[in-house]
Formats: C-alpha cells, structure tokens, sequence
C-alpha cells in the first residue's frame, strides 16, 4: 500500500466556486479574496497561495455563510480565473 496523501505544507492556488453572485460586502467576510461574479451566476473566489489547513477554513466560511458550493479545483498559476473585473 503506497502513502497517496498530497504535501500538506504545499501552498497551492485554489478557486472556489459558489451559486449567485456575492456583492462587495462579501470580500470582507473571505477576509480580502478577490471574487469574481461570472455571467452564468457564479461567483468564483480566488485563494492564491494557501496550504490545506486555510482551504478547509475558507471551505467552513462557505458552509456558515449558508452559500451552494459548486466547486473547488486546484489550479496553476496560468490556469487561473481572470478577476480583472472581480467586486
């Protein structure tokens, strides 16, 4: 049996994306992350650089704001969302 478990101490780029559009008020709940609010009715939060530990935190704030989650994809630096126009 192999250890298949990720680097916990790695600092990764993640994306979380949740149903509706979150307005700006809501940036200072998910403590200053960028959001961006796409056209089909998502809004994508954008974590750069946070280990497993701050994820699962962000992943609470989520649940204890009563919002859907959609999704939550590891991304590399060139893959990420473009927030140019986030709230």
């Amino acid at each position: 049996m192999t250890n298949a478990s990720p680097d916990l101490g790695d600092d990764s780029h993640y994306e979380i994306r949740v149903k509706g559009h979150l307005d700006d008020r809501w940036s200072a709940w998910f403590e200053g992350l960028a959001l961006a609010s796409l056209p089909e009715g998502v809004t994508v939060i954008d974590c750069p650089s946070i280990d497993q530990a701050a994820l699962h935190g962000l992943l609470r704030q989520v649940r204890d704001a009563g919002l859907r989650l959609i999704s939550v994809a590891r991304v590399a630096p060139h893959e990420q969302h473009d927030t140019k126009g986030a709230i």
